[in-house]
């Protein structure tokens, strides 16, 4: 893990040269692929190096990080072009990139803690400093308040386990079980509740990615929601006890919850909180699947989660390319985009119908593994799972055939081609997102 660490250190200073944007851009992806091919050894905690290994559940994570840090840059290219501090800019993505890869490697609770934290910092710098509107200020202070709030019983929780059990690493704890205590089960999973966003915590979530730039709005959706689904699947692991008895709470929340925000995405009519909200409907059950806590559960989720993280990426990728053009997020301008940009429906499909885990995208097998696991949990799941499946699939629809057909607002058709750039950037979210699903059995491998 550590020539990954030194790599990233020595990117820093790169950040700041002249012109040094596409360079930084091109060197995280040549770190991705070294990273892709160091696959060959892989085990239980392998690169172990002081604080930091990589096992199974890590490796996934830590390379959509480091494709979604790739294609931020390619998404943000007129931050570049309008030399708007492109170099903090860059400085500020690498920063992200390096907090994220040290949480997933963690194998200390309290280093993982530490830089579950750290990643906030430059997501909220990325929404001060390039947000589009005043109202970033207040969505900035609802990030930061709610994810601290709901972190500081955390903290506590991981020292009443260091008192309990005199270790903090992950695969010591693995053998102990901690007994039936309600306020520390409660304190070591709230935080990572807030993370995912649960229903009722979820208010942070569209406000940030509505005033977010496309690059803060990539790596909400495509990597900090995944490290609350993280979190509580290092944490089960010694809260068995408890979950077995609490669960039900949270898988309850989760798929009522997930209903109420399908019905909130289908009278949208802003294209970025439309998105949003599909992604706390989606994380929703699979958080549900999560917590059944079964063989099936939880590789569905970590699929799910990988799935998830391009499908909206690259929805957040196209929703921008129409405000560029536009000006404008509401679906009522945004109409008729056939018209338009008819080169771009194309990927308008195929992005809308991997949301609704149409085959063969690796949405469709997350979808399956976490409905096998919900109803052998609980037979009655079945009428919230159904409405689920069903609403997911109409704000899909909703959001592809509201923005693609019907006239185009200003009464004058005209024509626009996309860029090379642009066209790249959704193919490479949209190939892993299919081909990986080819690759099914390395999701099955890591438990």
């Amino acid at each position: 893990m550590l020539k990954f660490f030194f790599m990233m250190l020595l990117m820093f200073p790169i950040s700041f040269l002249k012109s040094s944007y596409w360079t930084v851009q091109n060197l995280i992806f040549l770190l991705s692929f070294i990273f892709m091919v160091n696959i060959s050894s892989l085990s239980y905690f392998n690169y172990v190096s002081y604080y930091f290994g990589v096992d199974m559940i890590s490796y996934g994570l830590i390379l959509l990080s480091f494709w979604i840090c790739g294609l931020m840059f390619m998404a943000s290219e007129k931050v570049y072009s309008m030399n708007n501090y492109s170099n903090l800019f860059v400085f500020m993505i690498l920063f992200l990139l390096f907090m994220l890869i040290l949480t997933f490697s963690s194998m200390s609770i309290f280093m993982f803690y530490l830089f579950f934290e750290a990643s906030l910092i430059p997501t909220l710098f990325l929404i001060l400093g390039w947000g589009y509107q005043p109202e970033r200020l207040q969505a900035g202070i609802y990030l930061l308040f709610y994810t601290l709030l709901a972190s500081l019983p955390l903290l506590i929780g991981i020292f009443y386990i260091l008192d309990f059990s005199s270790t903090m690493s992950f695969s010591l704890l693995l053998n102990i079980s901690l007994f039936d205590m309600n306020f520390l089960y409660l304190s070591l999973i709230f935080a990572f509740l807030v993370k995912m966003p649960m229903f009722l915590v979820h208010l942070w979530l569209p406000k940030a990615h509505v005033e977010a730039p496309v690059s803060g709005s990539m790596i909400l959706a495509g990597i900090l929601l995944k490290l609350g689904g993280y979190g509580l699947l290092r944490m089960f692991s010694f809260l068995q006890i408890s979950g077995v008895k609490y669960n039900y709470w949270w898988i309850s929340i989760s798929l009522v919850g997930g209903v109420l925000i399908s019905l909130v995405c289908l009278r949208q009519t802003d294209l970025k909180a439309l998105i949003a909200y599909s992604s706390v409907a989606h994380m929703g059950i699979v958080l549900s699947g999560l917590m059944t806590m079964t063989y099936w559960g939880l590789t569905g989720s970590y699929s799910l989660m990988i799935a998830h993280g391009l499908c909206s990426s690259g929805l957040f990728c196209l929703a921008n390319i129409s405000y560029e053009r536009m000006g404008s997020r509401s679906l009522l301008i945004n109409k008729g985009m056939l018209n338009f940009m008819p080169s771009l429906s194309l990927w308008w499909f195929l992005l809308c119908s991997g949301n609704m885990a149409a085959p063969p995208t690796l949405n469709l097998l997350g979808e399956i593994s976490l409905l096998n696991s919900i109803v052998a949990w609980s037979w009655v799941s079945m009428i919230m799972l159904s409405f689920l499946s069903f609403f997911s699939a109409a704000y899909s629809l909703y959001l592809f055939a509201y923005s693609q057909h019907g006239k185009v607002y200003s009464g004058t058709y005209f024509f626009s081609v996309g860029s090379v750039r642009e066209f790249l950037l959704l193919m490479l979210h949209w190939l892993p997102l299919n081909i990986l699903i080819l690759k099914s059995n390395f999701c099955m491998l890591w438990i």
